[in-house]
């Protein structure tokens, strides 16, 4: 007996489980196509910045693994908060992401009122790398190693001071960090950025800086600055033979630059899984690796959850080192 042949309930019958069926399936299909479209990732920087080149490190391997591409778009401006507004603004579909620093989890720690949840606004991604900032030196300064320097602020209070791009960003947080742990006092010269802030030490214009590696390797590399210590828990895997704080006399110490993406809170699971695999297949990848390292950065990769911990942690440390140290918001 044919279709056509059936008594009408059978066929009625037929004709609704194929519609359910067909109901069920179109879900599945429409998550297995992500993305169907380019991918717009937010950065809060200029060109040339950490968050920058990890986006343009990562961003052109994700696509091909994705089928789509993964179009940077840098804006930049307080301190990363203008991108990551209007990441957490967008639509939580998949296709608007933003890569973030450590700017990310300190504007939260200077900045209570912000238009945005920087946790709960986002489901993080993945951690793509850490950076430590770097304490470089002029070669006039008379130490060169941290116990050195330390005692050379304590023999000249208030006589020493350092240059960092900007303030209330994460080099003049891991300065203020230090100086309390240390116990000694060296006077902040702020600039608008590593590109100031870097001629002005290499020129003897401010006696150390405060910057991260990723900025400063070239000029450690010629010796036109000489680095004094690493800010993070380990020596990086792009300049092994500097040593870190907390191994050079300030046990305990640690403050690092960090970098990863985020998507707007919403964003279904499949999707922040999917962009997790692609960007962990990319950080495997050998080419990615060394050219992150050639930046001064040192490759990490995580779950989202992983990430989602790590960023509240950072934003529960700087609070606490804002608080402490009396820092104002500028």
């Amino acid at each position: 007996m044919n279709a056509c042949s059936k008594p009408p309930d059978t066929l009625t019958k037929c004709v609704v489980c194929a519609l359910l069926l067909g109901a069920i399936a179109t879900p599945a299909h429409a998550q297995t196509a992500y993305p169907t479209k380019p991918i717009r990732l937010l950065v809060g920087f200029p060109v040339g910045g950490g968050a920058d080149v990890a986006a343009r490190v990562l961003g052109p391997r994700m696509s091909e693994s994705l089928g789509q591409q993964i179009i940077v778009d840098n804006r930049p401006g307080a301190g990363s908060a203008i991108a990551s507004e209007m990441a957490a603004k967008a639509t939580p579909d998949g296709y608007t992401l933003v890569s973030i620093g450590s700017s990310h989890a300190v504007n939260a720690a200077m900045y209570p009122k912000l238009p945005y949840a920087p946790a709960a606004g986002f489901n993080a991604i993945v951690l793509i790398s850490t950076a430590p900032v770097t304490i470089t030196a002029n070669p006039s300064v008379p130490a060169k190693t941290l116990k050195e320097l330390v005692a050379l602020a304590r023999a000249r209070p208030g006589q020493l001071n350092y240059g960092s791009a900007g303030v209330n960003g994460i080099n003049h947080l891991a300065a203020e960090l230090l100086k309390r742990m240390g116990n000694f006092d060296i006077a902040l010269v702020p600039y608008k950025g590593v590109a100031q802030a870097l001629p002005a030490l290499i020129a003897g214009e401010v006696h150390l800086m405060f910057a991260s590696l990723p900025g400063s390797i070239d000029q450690i590399r010629t010796g036109r600055i000489r680095a004094i210590a690493v800010t993070s828990a380990k020596r990086s895997n792009a300049a092994p033979d500097i040593p870190t704080v907390a191994e050079s006399g300030v046990p305990g110490y640690e403050a690092s630059s960090w970098f990863g993406l985020l998507a707007p809170a919403g964003t279904p699971k499949d999707i922040v899984m999917r962009l997790n695999a692609e960007a962990m297949k990319a950080l495997r990848m050998r080419e990615v690796h060394e050219m992150l390292v050639r930046q001064g950065m040192d490759p990490a990769g995580s779950t989202p959850a992983e990430f989602d911990a790590y960023l509240r942690s950072e934003i529960a440390k700087w609070t606490r080192v804002v608080q402490e140290s009396g820092i104002k918001a500028n």
